[in-house]
């Protein structure tokens, strides 16, 4: 049965500017049971009643790969999820807000209003805009709303309330809606008003998404298919640190590359020339054995003198980089290495690119390695912005079983770190 719903819906874009994501309100066409987390509390997922009327303010990150539109993207997760898509027939009011990673000061750059344009154009449907999201503007716009309606408001973070976690400001996005739906995993780990304090103002739920990835990444660390292997690559070395800690035990094998690999290959005393290794790095490694046979780092490397796509490039051996030289992709020895590992794997988790895959002249090892996880029969999930990049552009998605929506989320959740906006849903009703 189709439900009469009024929907507040949340929009988050990305500061990277490669990846969009869209956060999208579904009516459910089927109630989910109660998820528990890792941290042991309940989450309730069930939507499947009738809310009179309400209007819902929910979150959902969905990945747009370039050349999709607003509504491929509606169509497939409608698809995935088991949920109605012809919002038209719910009378419900929709709305829009956006949450950026971006300076707040950099107002034009980061607004709302073209992503407005793009919606309407892609919903072929009126689209309507205002300049703020939260006071009498606002507020007089949801009113003013009538079925069937779409509203965008501006960029949340556009006040400093939002990343404070600041109830006042909390308090104003609740005056918009009456029942509020967490579905952006993707920042879920981060102590926002829009994530956290607003919890404590309006029935809280999560969303099917949210409740799907914190359920896939529970039972990755908790009950994986075995053999388990980890695939690390990128920067962010603290939390990937703590990630490969957790998961040391555990794992039955752990890849590493990037600045990641540069970080351990450097605290094994091995040359790494002018490689990245992360600034400030403030971390005891003491206690993990990087001798261990399940521990694999590159074997041959790609250098150059720069990072620019003009850079002459070379490849050799570890161990042999030049004083000079930055690592800045993985060698075809190591492909081979990495490869051959993951053959025999029950589950895969991969999180970063292995090298600065931006730039195409240092991108093969990480593209050459997203070609051999697809062709595994693991169990696969990848998680991270540039990760996700490589492996849309390859045009393997459709051969992963899992692509997280947050890179930062979900190297906090396997981590054991804290998540306050799955904690805000704990016991919620």
């Amino acid at each position: 049965m189709k439900l009469p719903i009024k929907i507040i819906i949340i929009i988050l874009i990305f500061a990277a500017g490669f990846l969009l994501g869209w956060q999208v309100a579904l009516a459910p066409a089927d109630g989910q049971p109660v998820l528990t987390n890792q941290n042991a509390g309940e989450i309730k997922t069930d939507l499947a009643i009738d809310f009179g009327g309400g209007r819902i303010q929910n979150y959902n990150q969905i990945a747009m790969p370039e050349g999709s539109s607003v509504f491929d993207l509606l169509k497939k997760a409608a698809a995935e999820n088991n949920l109605a898509l012809d919002y038209k027939d719910y009378g419900g009011k929709m709305g829009v807000f956006i949450n950026s990673i971006d300076n707040i000061k950099e107002h034009e750059k980061f607004s709302m209003r073209p992503i407005a344009e793009r919606l309407a154009q892609d919903l072929r449907y009126p689209v309507k805009f205002i300049s703020e999201c939260v006071g009498e503007e606002a507020e007089k716009a949801v009113e003013r709303m009538k079925t069937g309606d779409i509203l965008v408001l501006e960029n949340l973070r556009f006040h400093r309330g939002e990343e404070a976690n600041d109830s006042d400001f909390a308090a104003k996005l609740a005056k918009l809606a009456d029942i509020y739906v967490n579905d952006a995993f993707s920042v879920s780990h981060r102590s926002h008003a829009s994530v956290s304090a607003i919890t404590s103002l309006l029935p809280s739920y999560a969303g099917f998404l949210l409740a799907k990835e914190v359920e896939i990444l529970h039972d990755a660390y908790e009950n994986p298919k075995k053999p388990l292997v980890m695939a690390v690559g990128g920067g962010k070395i603290e939390t990937k640190i703590k990630l490969i800690r957790r998961f040391f035990d555990k794992s039955d094998n752990i890849l590493l590359g990037g600045i990641i690999g540069n970080f351990v290959l450097h605290a094994k005393g091995i040359a790494i020339g002018q490689s990245q290794i992360g600034k400030n790095i403030a971390v005891d490694t003491g206690d993990l054995d990087w001798t261990s046979p399940k521990l694999h780092l590159p074997v041959d490397v790609v250098v150059a003198d720069e990072i620019s796509e003009n850079a002459l490039t070379k490849k050799v051996g570890v161990g042999k980089v030049g004083d000079n030289e930055i690592i800045l992709d993985i060698g075809p020895d190591t492909v081979e290495l990495f490869s051959e590992v993951i053959k025999s794997a029950g589950t895969i988790i991969w999180n970063g690119p292995l090298g600065f895959s931006e730039l195409p002249n240092f991108a093969e090892g990480t593209a050459a390695f997203a070609k051999a996880v697809a062709k595994s029969n693991a169990f696969k999930i990848v998680g991270g912005g540039d990760s996700i990049t490589v492996i849309d552009k390859l045009g393997l998605s459709d051969r992963i079983d899992f692509i997280s929506t947050g890179g930062g989320a979900m190297l906090e959740f396997l981590s054991g770190e804290p998540m306050p906006g799955i904690e805000a849903l704990v016991h919620k009703t």
